[in-house]
């Protein structure tokens, strides 16, 4: 069996993809063999270079052995002949040699190229043969794949090609493309494929829900087919199903500004900080004269209900790089009962901001709401480049916490930021060197803006940036 990870940047990016090699930790300059309990796991690069590389496993799978080895007796019956599908059908197998040969790829860590070891790339995952075992198969390959991001290309597989009357097989060969970070990429086909064949070559225990949990971090929790992974990773074993669920739930979620209050808010009748951040958004907005709006990293869609309510904005897009946002941001907007004009009106787009990307040009302004922070430093000349080199609106807004003004949020440690996956958070000094670098780059100007409640010492909760178009 066969699966092969293709990583190509778009034409005039500046990432190089032989960094492939590198998040992977397999030299392309030789085939690497692996022995496995199950076979011999080849790794090879059949394509290396800057502009397009691909890297391959290959599993050969000793059929007779598996069948011969009682360790390895299925819970259905799929390896009780020596004449089976397992050498061929991508499987638990395929999953334990990803797991096996690349395991270190599967961690946010790499010497060599830190700032890439987390951040989406332009993958292209391609599986020659998938099992849809006791299911629609495009609809659970759908309703697995498409939530975490995945653009999804299936072609099923003809039971015999002489004989069509026979219609097609219980098999398809699956493609997936999207910009998913490359070790949250293998965690999900490392769930998913057993999932995909509903069968486990091996004796499932108490182990297996620990894996579930750990490889499952990050996109498992909130997936909306969350349960049917579970039983099917489990090998539908109710007291196995009853832990995994039970320790996704203990897990504490991490605290962030909207759940701690800052000392001179207390007892104070104004709204929420997001309330307070949302509408200076929209005044600025206004003031800019923008009736056509990107809200980049738009999230489950607060901004994007505010905008749409208000007849000011003719054009609304809204993008992320999550597709779990997305999907809530399209329930929390009704996109599915809106009428023609009004779908016209508002959109929702796959997209991430590190790169250009033509679909958000032609707009008045892009919005970044709290989305600076998320990004590593040593991404945001990319991101710098996407927003205002590539799409080039008249105006850009940016908003991002102000670090200063943590100390006067009792319940946040000294030191700490207000969310876990905050990267950074800037001062307003540090805030404003980076704006006004970026303005004199890019031919704009910028006004600040305070956001929230403010401290004569400390400054205000959130810093706002206005960019505009010299001129405009």
């Amino acid at each position: 069996m066969l699966i092969t990870i293709t990583l190509e940047p778009e034409i005039g990016s500046q990432l190089d993809a032989t960094a492939l090699s590198h998040l992977l930790r397999k030299h392309p300059g030789r085939l690497q063999t692996f022995e496995l309990s199950v076979g011999n796991a080849h790794v090879f690069y059949p394509e290396y270079s800057p502009e397009r590389t691909t890297v391959a496993l290959l599993l050969e799978v000793d059929a007779v052995g598996l069948v011969r080895n009682k360790r390895f007796r299925g819970d259905n019956g799929v390896l009780d002949y020596y004449i089976n599908d397992r050498p061929f059908t991508a499987s638990s197998l395929l999953a334990v040699a990803l797991g096996k040969v690349l395991r270190s790829a599967m961690t946010e860590t790499s010497e060599t190229y830190p700032e890439l070891a987390g951040t989406p790339l332009p993958l292209r995952l391609e599986v020659p043969v998938v099992s849809t075992r006791g299911s629609d198969g495009h609809d659970l390959l759908r309703r697995l794949f498409a939530p975490l991001g995945w653009t999804i290309e299936q072609t099923p597989i003809a039971l015999d090609d002489a004989y069509p009357e026979w219609a097609d097989s219980r098999y398809s060969s699956l493609v997936l493309t999207g910009m998913v970070p490359l070790n949250l990429a293998l965690r999900q086909l490392y769930v998913l494929l057993p999932v995909l064949d509903d069968s486990k070559h091996y004796w499932v225990n108490d182990d297996e829900a620990e894996k579930l949990v750990r490889q499952g971090e990050g996109w498992l929790p909130e997936h909306p087919e969350r349960a049917l992974i579970s039983h099917r990773y489990l090998a539908h074993r109710k007291d196995l199903v009853e832990s995994a669920d039970a320790r996704i739930a203990a897990a504490v979620p991490a605290t962030t500004e909207e759940n701690v209050e800052p000392v001179q808010a207390r007892g104070s009748a104004a709204p929420p900080l997001r309330v307070q951040r949302a509408e200076a958004v929209i005044a600025a907005l206004k003031d800019c004269g923008a009736h056509r709006v990107v809200d980049v990293g738009s999230g489950p869609g607060a901004l994007l209900r505010r905008l749409q309510k208000d007849g000011f904005f003719t054009r609304i897009l809204g993008t992320d790089v999550s597709a779990r946002s997305l999907e809530q941001a399209a329930k929390m907007l009704n996109l599915d009962e809106l009428a023609d004009a009004d779908k016209d009106r508002i959109k929702l787009l796959h997209s991430s901001a590190v790169y250009r990307d033509e679909r958000i040009a032609g707009f008045d302004a892009v919005v970044l709401m709290e989305v600076i922070e998320h990004v590593e430093p040593s991404r945001l000349p990319a991101l710098e480049d996407s927003i205002f080199a590539g799409a080039a609106p008249r105006s850009v807004i940016v908003t991002t916490p102000n670090s200063e003004f943590n100390r006067l949020y009792p319940s946040l440690a000294a030191g700490t930021m207000r969310h876990e996956d905050h990267r950074f958070e800037w001062t307003r000094a540090e805030f404003a060197g980076w704006a006004d670098a970026v303005a004199a780059r890019h031919g704009y100007d910028v006004e600040y803006r305070p956001v929230g409640d403010e401290s004569p010492s400390a400054g205000p909760a959130t810093q706002m940036a206005i960019f505009r178009k010299e001129g405009a």
